[in-house]
């Protein structure tokens, strides 16, 4: 809901600057497209160490299952 209050009060102040309306629309294309990657970024960010977590768990467990070896 913050993100609505963002986006419209953005565009209510370029407005009031004297930029154009395409000016207010790119900005706020690119706003958005700013915001999604560094979205993205945080959540890569915030799920590293559950990644890290997993890879660590599959390289135990193929330490443990390893095949054993016929000894004759």
């Amino acid at each position: 809901m913050l993100e609505i209050f963002f986006v419209i009060g953005f565009f209510v102040m370029l407005l009031l600057t004297g930029i154009s309306v395409f000016g207010v629309l790119a900005a706020l294309v690119v706003g958005t497209l700013i915001m999604m990657f560094a979205g993205l970024f945080v959540m890569a960010i915030k799920l590293l160490p559950w990644l890290l977590l997993a890879v660590a768990a599959v390289w135990l467990w193929r330490n443990i299952k390893r095949p054993q070896l016929p000894r004759y």
